[in-house]
Protein backbone atom coordinates (compact mmCIF):
# COMPACT_ATOMS: atom_id res chain seq x y z
CA UNK A 1 0.00 0.00 0.00
CA UNK A 2 1.42 3.35 -0.98
CA UNK A 3 1.59 6.36 1.26
CA UNK A 4 -0.80 8.31 -0.98
CA UNK A 5 -3.53 5.66 -0.82
CA UNK A 6 -3.31 5.63 2.99
CA UNK A 7 -3.75 9.41 3.16
CA UNK A 8 -6.82 9.48 0.94
CA UNK A 9 -10.00 8.60 2.85
CA UNK A 10 -11.78 5.56 1.55
CA UNK A 11 -15.48 6.12 1.06
CA UNK A 12 -17.73 4.03 3.24
CA UNK A 13 -20.25 1.69 1.56
CA UNK A 14 -22.98 4.32 2.05
CA UNK A 15 -20.99 6.86 0.02
CA UNK A 16 -19.94 8.82 3.10
CA UNK A 17 -16.41 9.91 3.88
CA UNK A 18 -16.40 8.08 7.22
CA UNK A 19 -18.27 4.88 8.04
CA UNK A 20 -21.77 5.30 9.44
CA UNK A 21 -22.60 3.33 12.61
CA UNK A 22 -25.01 0.48 11.92
CA UNK A 23 -27.48 1.78 14.54
CA UNK A 24 -27.65 5.11 12.70
CA UNK A 25 -28.56 3.42 9.40
CA UNK A 26 -31.24 1.35 11.15
CA UNK A 27 -32.59 4.48 12.85
CA UNK A 28 -32.74 6.41 9.56
CA UNK A 29 -34.65 3.52 7.97
CA UNK A 30 -37.03 3.33 10.93
CA UNK A 31 -38.04 7.01 11.01
CA UNK A 32 -40.38 6.87 7.97
CA UNK A 33 -41.84 3.63 9.33
CA UNK A 34 -42.64 5.08 12.77
CA UNK A 35 -44.57 7.90 11.08
CA UNK A 36 -46.47 5.68 8.65
CA UNK A 37 -49.18 4.39 11.07
CA UNK A 38 -50.04 7.94 12.09
CA UNK A 39 -50.17 9.10 8.46
CA UNK A 40 -52.50 6.23 7.53
CA UNK A 41 -54.65 6.75 10.65
CA UNK A 42 -55.08 10.41 9.70
CA UNK A 43 -56.39 9.74 6.16
CA UNK A 44 -60.04 8.93 7.07
CA UNK A 45 -60.34 12.38 8.66
CA UNK A 46 -60.08 13.85 5.15
CA UNK A 47 -63.45 12.25 4.37
CA UNK A 48 -65.03 13.32 7.68
CA UNK A 49 -64.75 9.89 9.29
CA UNK A 50 -63.56 10.96 12.71
CA UNK A 51 -62.15 7.60 13.87
CA UNK A 52 -64.24 7.61 17.05
CA UNK A 53 -62.96 10.96 18.23
CA UNK A 54 -65.25 13.44 19.95
CA UNK A 55 -64.17 16.97 19.10
CA UNK A 56 -65.73 20.29 20.03
CA UNK A 57 -64.60 21.83 16.73
CA UNK A 58 -65.86 20.25 13.53
CA UNK A 59 -63.71 19.34 10.56
CA UNK A 60 -63.35 21.88 7.76
CA UNK A 61 -65.26 21.40 4.53
CA UNK A 62 -64.31 18.43 2.37
CA UNK A 63 -62.57 20.51 -0.32
CA UNK A 64 -60.23 21.89 2.33
CA UNK A 65 -59.77 18.75 4.45
CA UNK A 66 -58.77 16.36 1.64
CA UNK A 67 -55.75 18.36 0.40
CA UNK A 68 -54.82 19.34 3.96
CA UNK A 69 -54.85 15.83 5.41
CA UNK A 70 -53.22 14.16 2.41
CA UNK A 71 -50.69 17.00 2.17
CA UNK A 72 -49.85 16.73 5.87
CA UNK A 73 -49.24 13.00 5.53
CA UNK A 74 -47.08 13.43 2.42
CA UNK A 75 -45.04 16.27 3.94
CA UNK A 76 -44.52 14.25 7.15
CA UNK A 77 -43.17 11.29 5.19
CA UNK A 78 -41.05 13.51 2.93
CA UNK A 79 -39.45 15.15 5.98
CA UNK A 80 -38.88 11.72 7.50
CA UNK A 81 -37.11 10.58 4.33
CA UNK A 82 -34.70 13.51 4.63
CA UNK A 83 -33.17 11.72 7.62
CA UNK A 84 -31.42 9.45 5.09
CA UNK A 85 -29.21 12.44 4.27
CA UNK A 86 -27.62 12.05 7.70
CA UNK A 87 -26.38 8.55 6.82
CA UNK A 88 -25.81 8.76 3.05
CA UNK A 89 -23.30 10.47 0.81
CA UNK A 90 -25.84 13.00 -0.50
CA UNK A 91 -25.87 14.46 3.01
CA UNK A 92 -22.16 15.27 2.63
CA UNK A 93 -21.88 16.14 -1.07
CA UNK A 94 -24.79 17.68 -2.97
CA UNK A 95 -26.03 15.45 -5.81
CA UNK A 96 -24.64 16.49 -9.20
CA UNK A 97 -28.10 17.14 -10.68
CA UNK A 98 -28.79 20.05 -8.29
CA UNK A 99 -28.30 23.45 -9.93
CA UNK A 100 -25.50 25.69 -8.55
CA UNK A 101 -24.49 23.40 -5.65
CA UNK A 102 -24.34 20.02 -7.42
CA UNK A 103 -21.16 18.11 -6.61
CA UNK A 104 -20.05 20.54 -3.91
CA UNK A 105 -19.34 19.56 -0.31
CA UNK A 106 -22.11 20.39 2.14
CA UNK A 107 -20.81 22.17 5.24
CA UNK A 108 -21.62 19.94 8.25
CA UNK A 109 -23.60 22.59 10.09
CA UNK A 110 -25.81 23.17 7.03
CA UNK A 111 -27.26 19.74 7.85
CA UNK A 112 -26.74 19.68 11.63
CA UNK A 113 -28.62 22.90 12.44
CA UNK A 114 -31.85 22.12 10.51
CA UNK A 115 -31.80 18.48 11.68
CA UNK A 116 -31.31 19.50 15.33
CA UNK A 117 -34.06 22.14 15.08
CA UNK A 118 -36.34 19.59 13.42
CA UNK A 119 -35.64 17.01 16.12
CA UNK A 120 -36.27 19.53 18.89
CA UNK A 121 -39.40 20.79 17.13
CA UNK A 122 -40.82 17.29 16.68
CA UNK A 123 -40.10 16.48 20.33
CA UNK A 124 -41.78 19.68 21.50
CA UNK A 125 -44.74 19.11 19.17
CA UNK A 126 -45.49 15.71 20.72
CA UNK A 127 -44.93 16.75 24.34
CA UNK A 128 -48.54 17.95 24.99
CA UNK A 129 -49.94 14.69 23.57
CA UNK A 130 -47.64 12.64 25.77
CA UNK A 131 -48.45 14.71 28.85
CA UNK A 132 -52.18 14.35 28.08
CA UNK A 133 -51.87 10.58 27.81
CA UNK A 134 -50.00 10.49 31.10
CA UNK A 135 -52.83 12.46 32.69
CA UNK A 136 -50.64 15.44 33.56
CA UNK A 137 -52.68 17.83 31.41
CA UNK A 138 -56.11 17.69 29.79
CA UNK A 139 -55.88 15.44 26.72
CA UNK A 140 -58.02 17.85 24.66
CA UNK A 141 -59.78 15.08 22.73
CA UNK A 142 -62.17 12.33 23.73
CA UNK A 143 -63.21 9.07 22.11
CA UNK A 144 -66.53 7.27 21.74
CA UNK A 145 -65.08 4.06 23.15
CA UNK A 146 -61.92 2.61 24.63
CA UNK A 147 -61.33 0.69 21.39
CA UNK A 148 -61.07 3.89 19.33
CA UNK A 149 -58.76 5.40 21.93
CA UNK A 150 -56.47 2.36 21.90
CA UNK A 151 -56.37 2.40 18.08
CA UNK A 152 -55.48 6.11 18.10
CA UNK A 153 -52.71 5.61 20.64
CA UNK A 154 -51.27 2.59 18.83
CA UNK A 155 -51.17 4.54 15.54
CA UNK A 156 -49.99 7.87 16.93
CA UNK A 157 -47.54 6.78 19.66
CA UNK A 158 -44.71 5.64 17.34
CA UNK A 159 -44.61 9.15 15.84
CA UNK A 160 -43.53 10.48 19.22
CA UNK A 161 -40.17 8.79 18.63
CA UNK A 162 -39.45 10.93 15.56
CA UNK A 163 -37.84 13.82 17.45
CA UNK A 164 -35.55 11.77 19.70
CA UNK A 165 -34.56 9.49 16.81
CA UNK A 166 -33.71 12.48 14.62
CA UNK A 167 -31.68 14.04 17.43
CA UNK A 168 -29.69 10.80 17.86
CA UNK A 169 -29.02 10.69 14.10
CA UNK A 170 -27.97 14.33 14.15
CA UNK A 171 -25.48 13.65 16.93
CA UNK A 172 -24.04 10.68 15.01
CA UNK A 173 -23.70 12.89 11.91
CA UNK A 174 -21.96 15.58 14.00
CA UNK A 175 -19.51 13.08 15.48
CA UNK A 176 -18.76 11.57 12.08
CA UNK A 177 -18.32 14.88 10.25
CA UNK A 178 -16.86 17.24 12.88
CA UNK A 179 -14.57 15.11 15.02
CA UNK A 180 -11.36 13.29 14.34
CA UNK A 181 -11.40 9.53 15.01
CA UNK A 182 -9.19 10.12 18.08
CA UNK A 183 -11.98 12.25 19.57
CA UNK A 184 -10.48 15.69 18.86
CA UNK A 185 -12.27 18.34 16.81
CA UNK A 186 -11.38 18.89 13.19
CA UNK A 187 -12.16 21.81 10.97
CA UNK A 188 -15.43 21.21 9.10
Amino acid sequence: MTTISRLRPTPAPSGTEHPVPRWAVVTARAIPLVLLPQCLWRLPFAFHFEMGSVQSVGMPTMWISIPYVFGLSLVSEALALLSFGLVRGWGETAPAWLPFIGGKAIPPFAAIVPAALGGLGATAFWMPTLLGWLGLISPGIGFESAGWEVLAKVCVAPGMLWGPMLLALTYAYYVRRCRKPEGGRSAP
